[in-house]
């Protein structure tokens, strides 16, 4: 990924930055429901992403203001030959702090392969990668292979971001627009496997990380946008 940005014009600037912008770009689907939502709220965070954040009554993590948001942010990580692609990269302030926030979108699409399944014929920088996102995450010991690896590589991909760029704090919050908050049970069980300290009933602490607190986040989205139909830029 290059790191010169432009700024979009529409929400359908967003396409031709997504791995396979023909076959994700759907009504319906995370990527297009996403960009609508973000797009609709600019120059603010989405309503309900504040929300959420608000009601942690954490002072770090309230009245916070968008700086930027940056789609498909690339994170290179050690192991492996592709880079971790974050749907948001949003860099927000309070009077208080510099706080990165690591957007996953989903509708019903799950957290991809579970832990025991990229394991199966896994390189060795395959699993030098794996390794190296556990200890990361502070996590005391293996992780049960039932986890699902996305949120792994997602959850560093904003701590490493964070450090970049000297911020105490980041954020991995699963924007979530399915009605019936489909695979929430999987975000939950990450984040009982880390013994994560919880927040409020939708904000987890990491308490394992060195340095950079990460927070774990499940937001709600308006499910109007599965609804909006943004045109094709290609």
């Amino acid at each position: 990924m290059k790191r010169v940005f432009v700024p979009t014009r529409s929400g359908s600037d967003w396409q031709r930055l997504l791995g396979k912008p023909e076959l994700h770009w759907k009504m319906g689907r995370s990527a297009m429901s996403a960009a609508a939502c973000w797009e609709d709220a600019c120059p603010k965070l989405p309503s309900e992403i504040e929300e959420i954040l608000n009601a942690s009554n954490d002072p770090n993590l309230m009245d916070l203001e968008l700086l930027v948001a940056i789609p498909e942010w690339e994170v290179d990580l050690p192991g492996g030959n592709r880079p971790s692609q974050t749907d948001v990269l949003a860099l927000v302030r309070n009077a208080k702090n510099l706080v990165v926030l690591g957007v996953e979108a989903k509708v019903d699409e799950p957290f991809g392969p579970t832990i025991a399944e990229k394991k199966i014929g896994s390189t060795v920088g395959q699993a030098a990668r794996l390794s190296y996102l556990e200890k990361e995450l502070g996590a005391p010991e293996p992780l049960s292979d039932t986890i699902r690896y996305q949120l792994l590589h997602r959850s560093i991909s904003a701590l490493l971001t964070a450090r970049a760029f000297h911020a105490p704090i980041a954020v991995m919050l699963v924007h979530s627009f399915s009605p019936s908050s489909a695979w929430r049970e999987d975000f939950e069980a990450f984040c009982s496997a880390l013994s994560c300290k919880g927040i409020s009933p939708d904000l987890f602490e990491v308490t394992g990380t060195s340095g950079t607190q990460l927070i774990l986040g499940w937001c709600k989205g308006n499910s109007r946008y599965l609804s909006a139909n943004l045109p094709s830029a290609l």
